[in-house]
């Protein structure tokens, strides 16, 4: 079984007293997750919400890698405050091959540093269909996966636990 690294961060800015997430709506569809994690409904067609995440480069370490993907999927700067942890799946590639994938994301807690979200290189329009900022206390209801709705909500203990003047 083929195995993939990936890093991707939950980006934090308060706006107008307000926190949001940055979140991203992936051009083409993500891969499948099997066993106990989200799949996409058969239904109407909705927006597929995600964390921006990507692999990590040769010789590239995982906190760098989130920080890149950050920017290159959002089009924003921001810095790392911690790490939230790793979601491990399984998934059928959909392209090529269709080789079953073993991938480990992991997941950093960022704070926005500077950019503006959806500001975007045009090669990356074609990975990401926008970027945008949603409020913390929707986020979760739209991410499209279970596992990122997770990270999510360990971002927002860490901001419990810590004090979200961490975040300033």
């Amino acid at each position: 079984m083929a195995r993939e690294i990936s890093a991707g961060g939950v980006v934090l800015r308060e706006i107008s007293g307000v926190w949001h997430v940055a979140l991203i709506e992936p051009r083409k569809d993500e891969p499948q997750q099997t066993g106990s994690r989200a799949v996409k409904s058969r239904g109407p067609r909705t927006a597929v919400l995600a964390l921006p995440k990507g692999l990590v480069d040769a010789g590239e370490k995982p906190q760098d890698a989130a920080v890149r993907e950050v920017l290159e999927e959002t089009g924003i700067v921001a810095a790392p405050i911690s790490k939230l942890g790793d979601n491990k799946y399984v998934y059928v590639r959909n392209w090529g091959d269709g080789e079953r994938v073993f991938k480990i994301v992991s997941f950093y807690l960022m704070r926005y540093v500077s950019g503006e979200i959806d500001n975007l290189k045009q090669d990356m329009r074609i990975e990401v269909k926008r970027a945008s900022w949603v409020p913390l206390a929707e986020a979760s209801r739209q991410l499209a996966y279970s596992n990122e709705r997770k990270v999510l909500r360990q971002a927002q203990d860490y901001m419990e636990a810590e004090g979200i003047s961490l975040l300033a």
